[in-house]
């Protein structure tokens, strides 16, 4: 995933104190009305591990569980970010990859920014949070609600086999490469999806890097045109994931980001789901990618496509980079 820097954008306090926090979070919440503004300065002000702290505590201080007082408080956007913020990672992914398959019809796009993105460590978190908190199988559902070589290459994903060790063999991407030419544009009629698959479902992003310059020295073309005239659909959009998490992540999720907010109405849904996915993690390099790609400030965009408390919030985690 390129070059893998730490830019979160919440680090949490040193002297972070879970019982203070527990008690202005009541008080926030106490008596007529409710202190949204406070809410916002701690839960976006506190990791992910402290976050957890302060869930716990909450409920052995005062009697009920945080999420749920802070459900009967809170409404819309803003009431499912803050709840994004109070889940563990894994257990957010899968609400949403649940929400995604449940119900008539399935949302792809949801399934492709989860399954296709995440490491095997992830992967393995996803599957476990959501048998605890569904008791279903992840595995089974994206089965039953997908199809054809979609199926296939979301299947070898949710297994987690991908090879994350850092070292490069160089012939064999060149077989990689070759196999996957002959598979596609190289034959006279027809795809083999599932060389495709083999390799971007279980090569290592660095061994995925040198085997898409060996496919170019062959083809004449990109990877990318490869998968565009040979591809179509959700699994044309699949690959070109993976393929933009291989060679630019932080420009796949500055994409991401700006898609929620292009044309008519935002997709708070996307915003929050990579805002708070990326906020521990990256959030900060891809603030910077944003304004490489766009020439604008996602905080400005951000502050000019959202509204109250939940664009408050947003910016809290965002911060300006003039801060």
């Amino acid at each position: 995933m390129g070059n893998v820097e730490a830019t979160p954008t919440i680090e949490g306090p040193e002297d972070f104190d879970a019982e203070r926090d527990c008690n202005r979070l009541d008080s926030a919440m106490d008596g007529c009305g409710t202190n949204e503004r406070a809410i916002i300065r701690i839960i976006t002000r506190r990791t992910q591990i402290q976050r957890q702290a302060i869930k716990v505590l909450f409920e052995e201080l005062h009697g009920e569980p945080l999420v749920d007082r802070l459900k009967g408080e809170l409404s819309g956007d803003f009431e499912e970010a803050v709840v994004a913020l109070l889940d563990l990672r894994a257990v957010h992914d899968a609400r949403a990859l649940r929400k995604a398959m449940a119900g008539p019809g399935t949302n792809d796009e949801i399934l492709i920014e989860i399954l296709c993105t995440r490491s095997n460590e992830n992967l393995n978190k996803i599957r476990l949070a959501y048998a605890e908190v569904f008791d279903r199988s992840l595995a089974d559902d994206v089965r039953d609600d997908t199809s054809g070589d979609f199926k296939h290459l979301l299947m070898a994903l949710v297994l987690g086999e991908r090879d994350e060790l850092f070292d490069v063999d160089e012939d064999a991407a060149q077989e990689d490469a070759q196999n996957i030419f002959d598979a596609g544009e190289g034959r006279w009629f027809g795809t083999d999806e599932d060389e495709f698959t083999k390799v971007l479902a279980t090569r290592g992003y660095l061994q995925l890097r040198m085997i898409f310059n060996k496919y170019a020295d062959i083809a004449g073309n990109s990877f990318e045109d490869a998968i565009g005239s040979e591809t179509s659909g959700n699994l044309h959009d699949a690959y070109m994931a993976i393929v933009a998490m291989v060679n630019d992540h932080l420009g796949y999720y500055a994409q991401k980001l700006h898609s929620a907010m292009r044309g008519v109405g935002t997709d708070e849904d996307a915003l929050t789901r990579h805002i708070i996915g990326r906020c521990e993690i990256d959030l900060g390099a891809v603030k910077d990618r944003y304004e490489e790609m766009y020439g604008k400030d996602l905080y400005q965009d951000v502050e000019d496509e959202c509204s109250n408390d939940y664009k408050r919030l947003l910016l809290n985690i965002i911060h300006d980079n003039d801060d």
